[in-house]
């Protein structure tokens, strides 16, 4: 995201605000939310079920909800709602009859839904409320979790383990990383613009169908 925003701007070919002190204090906590949600939830992948990970994901949608009515004073139609209560009673449902119950997955992967819930609210606030622009909170908000992300790796040994992998003389493995970095990048792209044009909860909803679809290509795997 760095990379291709900072040569995008650059190249004139998008623009958004240069760096200042006061950009920092208008783009926090956003950095910090999304560095947990990726801690926690990947987290979360690891000690729990593809299926279970995906089911207990519906709970983000409800605090999205909430924490919509709080913060931004949007109040969802009762189909809505009713919607968003079903999805979080199938969740309960498959919860209840977990075999593999793993205490410390499903405290990860709810942490992950707050964080998740807090991310989309305050992206979509700081949207509407700020001159930084779909471009310039992502690359902010990129730039300034780095640092923290990079410390994070290297006191758990990733970065020790990254550096001895096989792998990077393999033309085809790097053609493939860049392009999953590529990728990545046009996920969260997409995933900021549908919360300006719509709303977090739709952004929410939209992720959690996502994770079904990775969840049954997983399963065929």
């Amino acid at each position: 995201s760095i990379i291709v925003l900072y040569t995008g701007n650059r190249l004139k070919i998008v623009s958004f605000p240069s760096y200042s002190k006061d950009l920092i204090r208008s783009i926090f906590p956003l950095p910090l939310i999304y560095l947990g949600n990726a801690i926690f939830g990947l987290g979360g992948t690891q000690a729990l079920s593809l299926p279970m990970f995906a089911a207990l994901r519906r709970f983000s949608i409800l605090m999205t909800m909430f924490l919509e009515y709080y913060l931004l004073k949007t109040r969802p139609s009762t189909a809505v709602q009713l919607s968003v209560f079903s999805m979080v009673g199938g969740a309960l449902l498959a919860a209840s009859d977990d075999l593999s119950f793993n205490l410390e997955g499903y405290a990860f992967i709810m942490i992950s839904n707050a964080l998740t819930a807090s991310n989309g609210v305050l992206t979509k606030k700081k949207l509407v409320n700020n001159e930084l622009g779909t471009y310039g909170l992502m690359f902010y908000n990129s730039l300034l979790m780095l640092l923290p992300a990079l410390l994070i790796t290297y006191i758990v040994g990733d970065i020790h383990l990254a550096l001895e992998y096989s792998q990077w003389t393999n033309p085809m493995f790097v053609i493939q990383f860049a392009m999953s970095c590529i990728m990545g990048f046009i996920l969260n792209y997409s995933t900021v613009l549908c919360t300006q044009h719509n709303s977090a909860l739709t952004t929410t909803i939209v992720g959690c169908l996502k994770n079904v679809s990775i969840t049954y290509i997983g399963m065929f795997i």
